[in-house]
């Protein structure tokens, strides 16, 4: 099972939804990509999901123009609806799925919290991609 999560900066969301599907089957082919990826993952994310044994630290944003030639059972898109135009990807996808997210990189606040609405949207992904996930066997 090959899968593409999808989102603008590859560096929050897109990252922890991987994250999340290689921690449930490390046999899951599960890629990342942006359509405008920023620099590096963001800190934040890396610490929320290394706060529940999930380590992504190895992770690094990527261009979906470098996987436009794959194949893909799915194609998963991340961003939220209301405040984001999501990426398209143009390449051989058997099944299209959005599942949108809150971006907690535009979080406000103190610092904690900023780390909590972190934690919220990390709870909320790894419910939403356990039932995803599910849906597979």
């Amino acid at each position: 099972m090959k899968i593409l999560i999808l989102c603008t900066g590859n560096s929050c969301r897109s990252q922890m939804a991987e994250g999340f599907l290689k921690s449930f089957d490390p046999f899951l082919q599960v890629f990342s990509a942006g359509t405008r990826p920023e620099k590096q993952v963001n800190p934040k994310a890396l610490a929320v999901m290394e706060e529940i044994g999930i380590n992504i630290s190895s992770h690094y944003p990527k261009l979906v123009d470098q996987f436009i030639n794959e194949e893909f059972d799915y194609v998963i898109t991340v961003c939220d609806n209301a405040n984001e135009n999501c990426p398209v990807f143009t390449g051989n996808v058997h099944h299209r799925l959005h599942r949108g997210f809150e971006d907690p990189a535009s979080a406000t606040g103190s610092t904690e919290e900023v780390f909590q609405f972190y934690r919220k949207v990390r709870d909320q992904m790894k419910a939403s991609f356990w039932e995803f996930y599910a849906t597979l066997k």
